[in-house]
């Protein structure tokens, strides 16, 4: 099933989207899949949010403090990750090894943006410190296939994660 994306641009103050799942009467809506993505370019994170969010059930968290990533991954409780590698104030290698620490979060699949390989080396299936990484820029469909895909491989029901 192909999929349209279309591209909108919100403020960046925007709450387009941002509410909780709810049920409406006795048929529950189902959970969308919370994704954060840490990257301390802006642009780079409002754009990897409102895509994946037009293409399917997510509801992505924008971090773009490195400093506060693992936090906002306690706080928000992700069923994915998106990290970038090179940021100034941390690099993904040391919030991933955060992430592997906690034992609440050790299961949350990270998928590494960077702009360090190539899109050959990126579609070879190699991996960074043992996860899958994207080559920068990212291609929206090459994003939307790295989600599901790691989504899929990591599924735990969602009932054994943390509401939002």
């Amino acid at each position: 099933m192909n999929k349209v994306i279309e591209a909108e641009f919100f403020p960046r103050n925007s709450d387009h989207e941002l509410s909780a799942p709810v049920s409406i009467g006795d048929s529950p809506v189902t959970e969308r899949r919370r994704i954060l993505i840490v990257d301390n370019d802006r642009d780079s994170t409002r754009l990897a949010k409102i895509l994946p969010e037009r293409a399917g059930d997510y509801l992505v968290l924008e971090e773009n403090d490195a400093t506060k990533a693992y936090q906002s991954a306690r706080n928000f409780r992700p069923h994915l990750i998106l990290l970038d590698i090179m940021m100034p104030e941390a690099d993904g290698g040391e919030i991933a090894a955060q992430i592997q620490a906690d034992p609440e979060l050790q299961r949350t699949p990270i998928i590494f943006l960077t702009a360090l390989v190539t899109k050959a080396e990126a579609k070879a299936g190699l991996h960074i410190q043992g996860y899958p990484f994207l080559a920068k820029p990212i291609s929206i469909p090459e994003l939307i296939k790295g989600i599901e895909e790691s989504l899929s491989a990591n599924a735990a029901p969602l009932s054994d994660r943390s509401s939002f």
